[in-house]
């Protein structure tokens, strides 16, 4: 069984971070092992939540790891809350990385809708941008592309399929060999992902209707969805199109219940979607 490491906070209410990867990949057969940044009582969509910070254990849990000589076949990072963490990552990365056996994924999570999350800046942005440049594959959505490009003042989110082509290309420069970027509208009425191969310069993309809703934390899902497919085996954009296909089942599943919550999907009830796709009618 592969293991892989993901490192990022845990909400211990509201579906995003690590209560989605844990559960998500795990579900694809990959034992998924957690390094918690921090911890909140609820995430940050709430009012009032509380924050706990871990960034002193960080080294402390990695030394043990290095003392236990554990291993992992991937490297996933999410969410992470400051500067400092950014750097302690990749340091961590770095020194436990095998030498091409294992996979280093970076999701940027830091900006949406044109915007900086709040307590990020752009100083914060130019430390992400290293880490996703030591990435076998980084997952920006359009407005973390132009922060991590220090073009956050440039942001449109009107971009034709040129453009967004452009855009890839040039935050492969950054030393990433693949981006893939979440929340592509390139079709009236779709919404999809556009995956970019620095060694080939070949280009994929993967289209779904796009559902007219917005939760919480379906960038975390289709992270840990497309890391999922590729650790059971899937290529690249086949992961990817079965991330589009799976977080678009997964809001389905969610309007369709009229006592669902706002603040995230119900990725569980999708599940037997999930393994029907996976292993075919049991």
């Amino acid at each position: 069984m592969k293991r892989i490491l993901t490192v990022q906070d845990i909400s211990c209410v509201g579906k995003c971070s690590g209560t989605v990867a844990v559960p998500v990949i795990s579900a694809f057969g990959a034992e998924t092992c957690l390094l918690p940044t921090a911890v909140l009582s609820t995430h940050t969509a709430f009012s009032n939540f509380t924050f706990c910070d871990l960034t002193d254990e960080i080294p402390k849990i990695e030394a043990h790891w290095k003392q236990e000589k554990l291993t992992f076949d991937a490297f996933y990072s999410g969410y992470l809350g400051s500067i400092r963490q950014v750097q302690m990552v990749r340091e961590l990365f770095t020194s436990m990385k095998r030498g091409g056996q294992d996979l280093i994924f970076v999701d940027p999570v830091m900006a949406d809708n044109g915007k900086l999350y709040a307590g990020f800046t752009p100083e914060f942005a130019a430390q992400m941008r290293t880490l996703c440049g030591d990435s076998d594959l980084m997952l920006p959505n359009l407005t973390e592309a132009y922060f991590l490009l220090g073009k956050g003042d440039q942001y449109r989110p009107d971009l034709n399929r040129s453009e967004l082509e452009d855009l890839l290309k040039e935050l492969a420069e950054t030393g990433a060999k693949q981006v893939m970027l979440t929340g592509a509208e390139l079709k009236e009425g779709c919404i999809g992902a556009l995956l970019y191969d620095a060694a080939s310069g070949r280009f994929d993309l993967a289209e779904t209707e796009k559902i007219p809703a917005r939760f919480h934390g379906t960038g975390d899902l289709f992270a840990s969805a497309v890391l999922g497919a590729m650790l059971f085996g899937k290529s690249v954009p086949d992961a990817m199109a079965l991330a589009v296909d799976y977080v678009a089942e997964c809001m389905k599943l969610t309007l369709a219940d009229p006592n669902h919550v706002w603040y995230g999907v119900d990725f569980e009830r999708a599940f037997p979607w999930l393994f029907r796709t996976l292993y075919g009618a049991q």
